[in-house]
């Protein structure tokens, strides 16, 4: 077997600690012999940008993946936080010729892409493989519908505890019981969580209103396990 070919992004700090590597992505992928490359990316890089040609699909091994999106007013929210084991851009499987979001890397991260044609190849042959990426789609289309629902019918204050709460759960999973959660700012929890209505609102405005409740010390716990700061 051909291992993946190697690509790493200069470093920024000399000596930063790299996460230890889940196994789980290069077992998955370990049968994928031509289009797979490895990347390393620092803190900041970008994966893929809104509007650029969608021709990979990218699986994280570890870090942490913001994805964005902005409108056509230049208005922009985050959209997910992707952890080790989650995939992204998968998108270009069935058709998608342009990328519809933009993704980058909120922590030292370790991702494998693989093109187009050698994952569609593998999905067709590899038994396994396909499997399990498809109860990852299912699993994945039914948190999008309970974000979608959380975003419809639920007001501020929960969409903001379902929120801590899911950041919380990072590093205790078994999935990926090594992972850390980055600090997080509130200005990018405010674009996960605020409507539509809010978002209009100032910044100071809409950062106030996430601070308020943290310092009432009832969300406390949750607040240092998601890794929210200031």
């Amino acid at each position: 077997m051909k291992s993946p070919t190697t690509k790493t992004t200069k470093s920024k700090k000399s000596g930063q600690t790299k996460p230890a590597i889940d196994p789980y992505v290069t077992d998955l992928l370990e049968k994928i012999d031509t289009g797979k490359t490895l990347l390393r990316l620092e803190k900041d890089a970008t994966v893929f940008s809104q509007g650029e040609a969608a021709e990979d699909i990218y699986f994280v091994q570890t870090g942490k993946i913001k994805i964005t999106v902005v409108s056509a007013l230049g208005k922009e929210a985050v959209l997910a936080i992707l952890g080790p084991r989650a995939f992204l851009g998968e998108g270009c499987l069935v058709g998608q010729t342009l990328r519809l979001a933009t993704a980058t890397a909120i922590q030292f991260s370790t991702l494998i892409r693989v093109e187009k044609g050698a994952m569609l190849r593998a999905l067709h042959t590899q038994k396994e493989l396909s499997e399990k990426f498809t109860a990852a789609l299912l699993s994945r289309n039914i948190d999008l519908e309970a974000d979608l629902c959380d975003q419809l019918f639920n007001h501020s204050e929960k969409r903001l505890a379902r929120v801590l709460l899911k950041l919380a759960r990072f590093g205790i999973d078994d999935a990926a019981p090594s992972t850390k959660m980055p600090g997080m700012s509130h200005q990018t929890l405010a674009e996960m969580i605020l409507p539509d209505s809010v978002y209009h609102d100032a910044r100071s405005e809409r950062i106030a209103w996430i601070d308020n409740p943290l310092r009432k010390g009832e969300a406390a716990p949750l607040i240092r396990a998601a890794g929210i700061v200031a």
